[in-house]
């Protein structure tokens, strides 16, 4: 256990909410650290004749390491703390981020992204593990929405902040800069947080609200175990890992992919970078939106699990929005449409985020985020091998190369929220108190 420091003279009013501006923070450089190469790749394989198969599998490369390390690291997270366990992700991958303006080509490429993959594959088992421990169940949703919410944002900022350094000093000094924002932060994270147990700036009303809230089961009766073995066991944990593995590729997708199907439908991404953006913001208000409705809901009497679901099945049908782009090359109408599936997909990002902590307790949190993020990084890999050669093998469709892989990413999501329903419910795990009621 992490023994505190000396007490502060003062106390910080609402301490959680600034230990959740941290987790926003820490996703914010995450995510323009990832997008510097897919805004950078229309060039780069232009530098270095890469096909779209040679992006995908240099992208790939980061989702095989991703996916294994959200399961590794989602474990570690339960067993050496959040506060350790994030230290050292962020160290490593900001340290990979600068080195990566080493890079001479494919191959090396490939294994920074690899590494890259690796270290930042520990942010959303860290921070929904903070969550479960800081926040009271009502507040858990748009706690999670605050951090969720800092991949649209990182997204939304990373072209304003990437693109002007390209030009003026060089891809190189493109991915050092991501990675000198993550070591300042990490100056913060190690001053800041601490367990709210025995943190030194909490104040004795905001402890005894987030414990009084924090549903432990002491008793004899609990027996819940956190190996993967025993998690898997349990249709929850099943409808937990759908959940991110039907919905995050369609977002990486946007996030990887975008300025290459802008290119494809014949725009440059310079004069197309507001397009590039717009999702972002509209996924970062679909974050906020889910979350507070969610909260509000609950406030009025909603069980958790209906609170949850509700958000679940208005993301299942928005994300379908995506498919009418087929039918167009306007620009304006793309980026609206894709704005608003990006909107419907955090609705449901951000609860199946959150399930972990209203599921699970807290030996077991990170250790099944940690899993539904492995299982989403396998969806990713699949898709984007598949997006990659198909659309190297219809570019002769010219505008309509993507149309196949635009509308089974409308689809899945909608399959996903039905497998959701289905799974995510109580069952006799919760009623013997190995699990949370929902």
């Amino acid at each position: 256990m992490v023994s505190a420091p000396k007490p502060a003279i003062h106390n910080v009013s609402r301490l959680r909410w600034w230990v959740g501006a941290l987790l926003f923070a820490s996703t914010v450089i995450n995510y323009v650290d990832r997008q510097t190469l897919s805004l950078l790749a229309p060039y780069l394989k232009v530098q270095y004749h890469w096909t779209n198969t040679d992006y995908a599998n240099i992208v790939i490369a980061f989702r095989v390491a991703y996916s294994i390390g959200q399961a590794v690291f989602g474990r570690g997270m339960d067993r050496m703390g959040t506060r350790l366990g994030l230290t050292l992700a962020v160290v490593f991958y900001s340290i990979v981020s600068i080195l990566t303006s080493f890079a001479r080509g494919l191959h090396s490429f490939f294994l920074a992204r690899f590494l890259l993959g690796a270290g930042e594959s520990a942010n959303w088992p860290a921070a929904t593990k903070a969550v479960s421990e800081w926040f009271p169940k009502h507040e858990r949703a748009l706690a999670t929405a605050l951090f969720d919410s800092g991949s649209s944002v990182g997204g939304a900022i990373a072209p304003f902040l990437v693109l002007p350094i390209y030009f003026r000093w060089g891809w190189r000094a493109a991915f050092v800069v991501p990675g000198i924002l993550g070591l300042f932060w990490l100056i913060i994270w190690r001053l800041v947080y601490y367990p709210p147990q025995n943190h030194p700036w909490i104040s004795l009303e905001e402890r005894r609200i987030i414990c009084e809230n924090r549903e432990e089961v002491s008793t004899p009766d609990r027996k819940m175990r956190a190996g993967w073995s025993d998690l898997l066991k349990y249709p929850q944990t099943w409808g937990t890992i759908i959940a991110k593995s039907f919905t995050d590729p369609v977002w990486f997708f946007v996030t990887d992919w975008f300025p290459i199907f802008l290119v494809a439908k014949g725009f440059e991404v310079r004069s197309g970078i507001i397009a590039v953006w717009i999702p972002f913001i509209a996924a970062d208000a679909g974050n906020f939106f889910s979350g507070g409705i969610s909260g509000y809901l609950i406030k009025r009497g909603w069980t958790v699990g209906a609170a949850r679901k509700a958000l679940v099945v208005a993301g299942g049908l928005g994300v379908m929005l995506l498919i009418p782009t087929v039918l167009t090359s306007n620009l304006y109408l793309i980026t609206v449409l894709f704005a608003l599936a990006a909107f419907a997909y955090s609705c449901f990002s951000t609860m199946a985020n959150v399930l972990p902590a209203d599921l699970y307790y807290d030996d077991a949190v990170a250790s099944v985020s940690g899993l539904s993020g492995c299982g989403a990084g396998i969806g990713t890999v699949v898709a984007f091998e598949l997006i990659g050669h198909l659309s190297d093998a219809r570019r002769a469709a010219a505008t309509h190369a993507f149309d196949p892989i635009i509308v089974t990413a409308g689809l899945v999501p909608f399959v996903g929220m039905l497998l959701v329903l289905l799974l995510v419910r109580n069952t006799r795990a919760t009623a013997e108190g190995r699990l949370r009621r929902i």
